[in-house]
């Protein structure tokens, strides 16, 4: 068929659809005796069949014309039925119950990527560093090394810090600027075609196993782990993820297809904004927990573990199995 035929054949229906949707946006409660009135379902069909052209004028390589008045008649058509009718917290339910879980499955390619990525690095600097603790110094200088004993030592009054419990509204705040700042800089580093998100997934990786090491070579293993382990579902989670949102970005770049690079970053962009808004949450979560759970010494270990196993659970159901019937 050609581009000229399929216009003809189905400018008819985008028409309506266009018209449609206008009609919607303009809030109009009767429509001219021209025009056909206004039924969901009708409207649903026609987005529908719209999504199935462009996907078919994509594929053919179809003018660019044709694509972008199908690519805004789609993307009005979109907003109509998914955004108009859902503000505040059912908007924000919907989000969480499905957008951000459904767009990490989609994506789990770049997750397992950017796992590895993360989780090699701390795996194996870990296990050096406990072997050789001298190489601590070739990751962080010897006061820097100092704090972090001093921070999990059983004399410190909080675990992880050396502040006092009066400030943990502080150390929330200090806490959401850092992790969101390690974020994006594993997000943004996909700008430079994945390999600044790659690069700060290894950092992290390296400079988290090197303390993690160095900590149990000490013999402060039992303060470290009770400490991080139950923010650390949602923190390392989250840093995994933002990790995997860079990788798209960075492959959207390199690998365009038919695409305009800068269509195809845009494109990507959308495709992951979820998974942003996903993992900001996240965070947040994990600074709440770090802040006012992780470093109070009047909790057991035991307790502490047993929440910790809980919250990776939840986390790990919610990312694989939250809103699948959707899918």
């Amino acid at each position: 068929m050609t581009p000229l035929h399929f216009e003809q054949q189905y400018q008819a229906e985008w028409d309506e659809l266009a018209a449609q949707v206008r009609l919607i946006f303009e809030g109009r409660a009767k429509q001219s005796a021209t025009s056909r009135p206004i039924r969901g379902e009708h409207v649903a069909s026609l987005y529908r069949r719209a999504c199935e052209h462009l996907a078919l004028a994509r594929a053919r390589a179809y003018p660019r014309y044709m694509i972008d008045k199908l690519e805004r008649i789609t993307s009005d058509a979109h907003q109509v039925i998914y955004q108009r009718r859902e503000f505040g917290l059912t908007r924000a339910w919907h989000a969480v119950a499905y957008d951000f879980p459904r767009a990490v499955r989609a994506h789990a390619g770049y997750v397992w990527l950017a796992a590895a990525l993360f989780m090699i690095p701390t795996l194996l600097v870990g296990w050096l560093v406990y072997e050789r603790p001298d190489l601590i110094l070739s990751v962080v200088d010897g006061e820097t090394a100092a704090k972090f004993e001093e921070m999990y030592s059983d004399s410190a009054e909080a675990i992880g810090s050396t502040r006092g419990a009066n400030e943990n509204w502080i150390m929330f705040g200090f806490y959401i600027k850092n992790n969101i700042s390690v974020a994006f800089q594993c997000f943004a580093g996909g700008m430079l075609a994945g390999v600044g998100s790659m690069f700060f997934l290894i950092y992290n990786g390296v400079f988290g196993g090197a303390i993690g090491g160095y900590l149990t070579e000490r013999g402060l293993s039992h303060n470290f782990y009770s400490f991080v382990v139950t923010h650390a579902a949602f923190e390392l989670t989250a840093i995994v993820l933002s990790g995997a949102a860079g990788l798209r970005l960075g492959h959207a770049l390199i690998a365009p297809g038919r695409k305009t690079r800068l269509q195809s970053m845009v494109d990507a962009s959308k495709d992951i904004l979820p998974i942003i808004y996903g993992f900001v949450v996240m965070l947040i979560i994990a600074a709440a927990i770090e802040a006012f759970w992780s470093s109070a010494r009047w909790l057991p270990s035991e307790v502490k573990y047993s929440v910790a196993a809980i919250c990776w659970l939840a986390v790990l159901l919610y990312l694989t199995l939250q809103g699948r019937r959707a899918d």
